[in-house]
Order: C-alpha cells, then structure tokens, then sequence
C-alpha cells in the first residue's frame, strides 16, 4: 500500500468486538467500541530545510559508511562477553569526539553503561537511548563473516551492510550519530541539547540499566522527551511507527532428579533405566503442559485477570493501522514464513491480540543429547526457558507468581522457577510533542505512517516513562533485517525507484528530527 495515497479518518461500525476464538481455553474479549481512526496524515509535514547539512552528509557518503562498519566490526556480545568493554570505550569515544565534554563509562552490577552530555545553551533537551550490545553469532547459514562488515550486493534490494548488529541496532545509531556529526559541522551545533545513555545489555533484558538511569536521574527528569534512533521500514518501503513496547518476563524452568519425583539426581545414566527410573525430561514437558491448552492459549488461571481495556487513544491508533494493514495478510505471512495466524485467527483478531493481549512462549528446550547420531542417555536435568510479553496493568512479579502458583496445584511443586529478567510495559501518547515532532519529519519524507499504540516486542522504556515521566518513541527511515538471525543486513544504496531510504537519506531524516522537535517543543502544549 503507497505510503502516498490520501488518507481520512474511517468510521468503522459502531461497535466492534473482537473474539479471539479458541479452542479450549476461554477466548480473551478484546473490545474495540470507538469508530474513529487515527490518521498521521492529519499531522502537517516538517517544512524544515537545511540544504547545507545535506550537502555535508552527500560529501561524507563513504566516510559514514566507514563509521558504521566500524561498530559492526566490534564484537559486543553481551551473552558472552565478547568485546563489551571495548565497544563501550569505542562508543564513549564517539560521543568525545563528536563534541560530548561530559562523558563517561558507567559500572553497573552487569555491563557497563555509556553516558554523554552535549550542551548546546538550548531550551529544551532531548534524551538518546543506545544499546550497544549484540546477540551471540549462529554457528551456520551467515553468508560473510558476522563481523567483517562486508557490503553485499542483493539483487533485490541493492547494495547492504550485512554484519552482526547492522540494524540492530548499531547501524541507525551510528547514523543517527553521523547526523548529529553533519549539523555540529556545518551549524556549529544542534537545536537541543543531548544527552546519550546508552547500555550493554539489552539483549539480556536490561536487568541493570536501571543502575544507568539512577545515576543521572537529577538531570534526566529535565529532559523533554527520550528518542532511540531505529530503522522502521519494511522491504517495500513503507515506514511504520509505534508509540510503546511490550513488558517482559524471562523465566527458566527446571527439572531434576530428586527424591520426591525420582530420576537420577547427579548426571545422566544408560537410556535402558527409563524402564526403572523417572525422567526429568517428561517431566519437565508435562509440567509445561499445564501452562497452556493443546491448542497453545494460557491455561494459567487469572493470567489476565491485571490487563486493563483498550483506552480510547489506542483503540483510534488500532483501528488506523489495521485499516493500512487492510490487504497485507499474505505480505505479512510471507515475512515470517508462516501459512497462518495462531489457531487460524482473523487478521483484525490477531492484530488485536499483539498489541492487546499477553503470551507464553517456550523460547528453548535443553536436555540430554541433542547432537548428530545416536547416545541413549536418561538425563538427569531438563531445561525450558520461557517469556511471557506483558500488557497494561500487568506486572512481572504477579505473572510469575500466578505460574508457580499453576505448577503447584498441578503437583509440580518440584520445578525451580528462575527469573532471569523483568519489566513492565511502556507508552507515550500520540499527542506528545516528541510523537508530533516524528510524525511531521515522516510526513516531509514522503511518508504517512501506520501508528501503533505498542508492538509485540519488548525494551526498556519504562525506566523513561514511568520512572521519569518522558515521553519516549523510537523511529528513523532505513530498512533492515535479520536481526538476530544469521545475515542480518542494513540497506545502504538502494535499487533506484525504491522508496527504502539509503544511508544519506536515513542521516537527513535524523537532521530533520532534531530541529523537528526542537520547533515543536516551542509550540504550547496541546
């Protein structure tokens, strides 16, 4: 669908239910009863120019390359530690360099954090989120080395910088960096004030950023709003926008031999004593069976109970992105190679769903021989881990404890619980000047947004939203896939009369953002 094409507000029918049919399990009720869409195009388009710092950008075409492979070509593992202090002296670096006179290197009980502060004597400030770790490397199916930095020519989308953390997320920061670079060199400064605050572990659950945050907490509650630079487009083209993340809860889950449930107790033995001895194995699996029906919907009594209705702003926000989703089932499926949505769901249903509802998902099972050929073995321990995304007003805290309390009563008392991560849910209004400031710079680029009140994925923002109250989006042109997977890539010269933005265009919507916001915030409030 043309990012171009003229929109205005839908009226949908005047009461719309949606119900999630199941089977076996009570179908969560998800109540769209506004009829009013929210459209971006009602947003007028950032008339902003600034011809000199583009000209910049074009000049410094493959220099900006060259910082990008630069980061991807550091290792930063958090998983495991690879290269960690390294990107963040590299990072911290940067920001020196850049004109940052306030920085430093942040200790956390985990990794470390990197914290910046560029005075620019303006009003208003404006928060950066960086992460700067990456996930660990698929040992098969990358096509170049994860972190060589190698351009590679895609015949269907043009040239790409395919490397470990290429849009996820190192290549848009670093954009967003070289930008900021452009506008200190041709203007002498930027229209706000930054401050970057970034962390190493994000791809951990950002279990000690709130350690990062705490230690600037004075200054950060004067910032205006918080920004955390992303690629947002899709392989057609088409710029999306969401205004929130979910929350989230990592568990392990673990199984062993004990004297109450039996099973070898210090490691594996002969496979041939299944005939005398329990399974921790099975064990494990049918203790996860009570989690969920068959079909795969929650089973675990009052796991809802906490998640509040739709309000009326995301429901006008839900009604104008399925209503530019409208004909994109088979678009949609295709990208996760997929032939249907869970338990054959409609597209408004599962749309419903991911921004509304909450899940339960085994990320990995482990137990025993996994390997080539055959080894007969009875382990002696078996290991799940599991998420949960959460919803408003859910609450990690509660949710584990609503599934212990469901392998309790189920007489699986014995499987330890381990929570490796949590944290609530996050969210800013499509009225907050930040949100305006972004929706304008995306209508100057041509493009119209579909505007999500949330995704179905999770980060950190409630460190920003609730603890401090700042409104936080997350937004860029620039298409990018793969992450987490073996390949991943960032377009950086796309096939001509694509829409996808190549490098310099992602590096002057980001110069467009900063004076964007920076007018928007000396507008009065809505």
């Amino acid at each position: 669908m043309s990012s171009r094409r003229s929109h205005t507000v839908r009226l949908l029918p005047a009461v719309l239910v949606v119900v999630l049919a199941q089977a076996g399990a009570a179908p969560p009720k998800i109540a769209i009863t506004e009829t009013a869409a929210f459209d971006a195009a009602s947003v007028p388009a950032f008339t902003g120019a600034y011809a000199d710092v583009y000209a910049h950008l074009e000049k410094q075409r493959a220099a900006d390359l060259a910082q990008l492979q630069r980061w991807v070509r550091q290792p930063s593992i958090s998983a495991q530690d690879k290269g960690i202090d390294a990107m963040a002296e590299l990072l911290r670096g940067d920001l020196q360099a850049l004109g940052f006179r306030d920085t430093a290197l942040v200790p956390t009980s985990g990794h470390p954090g990197v914290y910046g502060y560029y005075d620019a004597g303006a009003e208003h400030t404006l928060v950066v989120y960086m992460m700067y770790d990456v996930q660990p490397i698929e040992p098969t199916g990358w096509k170049v080395d994860a972190f060589d930095g190698a351009l590679v020519d895609d015949p269907k989308l043009g040239k790409v910088l395919m490397a470990r953390g290429a849009t996820n997320q190192k290549g848009p920061q670093r954009a967003f960096l070289n930008a900021l670079d452009a506008v200190i060199r041709v203007r002498g400064k930027p229209p706000v004030n930054l401050i970057v605050l970034a962390e190493g572990e994000e791809e951990l659950g950002s279990p000690h950023y709130p350690e990062v945050v705490a230690k600037y907490e004075t200054q950060l509650r004067k910032a205006d709003g918080v920004f955390f630079p992303m690629n947002t487009q899709d392989r057609d083209g088409e710029a999306s926008m969401f205004l929130g993340v979910k929350g989230i809860l990592y568990l392990e889950l673990e199984a062993k031999g004990n004297a109450k449930t039996g099973g070898p107790q210090k490691s594996e033995v002969h496979g041939s004593l299944a005939a005398k001895l329990d399974s921790p194995s099975w064990r494990l699996v049918q203790a996860l069976a009570t989690l969920t029906t068959p079909d795969g919907e929650i089973a675990v009594p009052g796991y809802r109970d906490a998640i509040r209705a739709p309000n009326v702003e995301e429901q006008r926000l839900f009604n104008g992105l399925v209503a530019k989703r409208a004909g994109d089932t088979q678009k949609q499926l295709d990208a996760f190679a997929a032939a249907r949505w869970k338990n054959g769901r409609n597209d408004r249903d599962a749309s419903a769903a991911e921004l509304f509802d909450t899940t339960l998902n085994i990320d990995g099972l482990v137990a025993g021989y996994t390997g080539e050929g055959v080894k007969t073995i009875l382990p002696h321990r078996a290991v799940a881990k599991v998420d949960s995304r959460l919803v408003p007003d859910q609450t990690p805290d509660q949710a584990v404890a609503l599934i212990r309390k469901q392998l309790d009563a189920k007489g699986f008392d014995d499987i330890e619980i381990r929570k490796l991560s949590g944290y609530p849910p996050a969210q800013t209004s499509v009225e907050a000047p930040l949100t305006r400031a972004a929706i304008s710079t995306y209508r100057k680029h041509g493009f119209t947004p579909p505007v999500a009140p949330r995704i179905g994925g999770s980060a950190p923002y409630y460190v920003f939203t609730q603890t401090l109250g700042l409104p936080m989006i997350a937004g860029g042109l620039g298409h990018g896939s793969g992450a987490h997977a073996p390949n991943e890539y960032m377009v950086i010269e796309p096939l001509k009369g694509s829409k996808i933005a190549g490098l310099v265009q992602t590096e002057q919507f980001y110069v467009d953002l900063l004076y964007s916001l920076a007018e928007a915030l000396k507008q009065p409030k809505r």
